[in-house]
């Protein structure tokens, strides 16, 4: 007998499958396309914080989601022996004029406060920041200690082979048994916009690449708008895109082209690096812009955990404790920003 079926096999799926069967529920994940088919199954694997400053809860959930992902993962690759690529490793952003120098002198003074000690965020003179940073026009950059890379394809593999030692497979087909979470992703958004006859989420195509380049044990960079992620594997992943307008969702294009020229130019070492994937999916966003947790308000006595969108790795490890709190205990400690009603 199944306590929990989680329907759905992106990031939020299997993070909730892989918590649940942790607490000693019977669980099974389904999804006729398999793990991570949808945006999950992406290159660039940024875990970066939101700015320290006019605080709230969605960053404050975060913020706790991100500290909880170093013992989230390492977990999950100790259980399947398959490893995600996790590092909090930091992040370096050029500042690019006296403004965003201001601001970024405040934020490092909130950041105290706010991020209580158990990581930092900085505003350091270039030549403190190591041969991999990027020029700054001010001389000066700032460097987080909480942001954190991953590749999310290799992230859904962790998990799915952690859970399958704990007995949990991903199904193509089965039967709802026990209580049902709903991690469906851009489709379960449509499925609510269809049946409320509004907009309740939609999806905004990103596109990424990857390129052979090993910069080696090194923070991820943060210029002229792009992620420059270093993983572990020797690669570079560069992204992405923000297009809510797009014919070809899983299509890569001139955006692209225009991302690994802006990377090249932040990061001049970059030229000549061969591209060895190019990639495109669309990711789920809610209205609200916050994860849709919760009571799944078409599917009575289901639950709903949708609306990942950018950060959806980043909130994984926290999304999936709240939810199994709800699942198993009925135990709710989701924030009220994240229910669905906010983006009904």
């Amino acid at each position: 007998m199944v306590d929990v079926t989680v329907r759905g096999a992106g990031i939020f799926g299997l993070s909730i499958a892989w918590i649940c069967a942790r607490r000693g529920a019977k669980v099974q994940v389904v999804d006729p396309f398999g793990p991570a088919a949808g945006s999950s199954g992406g290159l660039v694997g940024a875990l970066a914080p939101h700015v320290p400053e006019n605080w709230n809860a969605k960053k404050a959930f975060q913020f706790e989601s991100l500290i909880m992902a170093e013992p989230f993962w390492t977990q999950v690759e100790a259980t399947g022996g398959v490893s995600a690529g996790y590092g909090r490793l930091g992040r370096i952003q050029p500042i690019p004029d006296q403004h965003t120098l201001n601001l970024a002198h405040q934020r490092q003074i909130s950041a105290e406060e706010l991020w209580q000690g158990r990581a930092e965020w900085h505003v350091v003179e270039i030549a403190q920041a190591g041969s991999w940073c990027p020029p700054s026009p001010t001389g000066y950059v700032i460097h987080d200690t909480l942001t954190a890379r991953m590749h999310p394809r290799r992230a859904c593999a962790a998990l799915v082979a952690a859970l399958s030692v704990m007995g949990v497979g991903v199904l193509t087909k089965a039967p709802d048994q026990g209580r049902v979470v709903h991690a469906t992703g851009l489709a379960g958004l449509q499925e609510l916009n269809e049946a409320f006859g509004k907009t309740v989420g939609n999806g905004v195509k990103g596109q990424a690449a990857l390129l052979r380049f090993d910069a080696g044990v090194a923070p991820q960079l943060f210029a002229d708008t792009v992620h420059m992620v270093p993983h572990a594997d020797g690669t570079l992943a560069i992204g992405s895109t923000s297009e809510r307008d797009y014919d070809d969702p899983t299509s890569t294009d001139s955006a692209l082209d225009d991302v690994i020229e802006r990377a090249t130019r932040a990061v001049p070492v970059l030229h000549g690096a061969e591209v060895i994937e190019r990639w495109a999916g669309v990711r789920p966003r809610s209205k609200s812009r916050a994860p849709m947790l919760g009571a799944h308000p078409l599917h009575q006595g289901q639950f709903i955990a949708n609306g990942g969108f950018k950060i959806g790795f980043g909130m994984a490890p926290k999304v999936a404790d709240v939810m199994a709190d709800l699942i198993l205990e009925d135990r709710d400690t989701i924030p009220k920003d994240f229910r669905p009603d906010a983006s009904l």
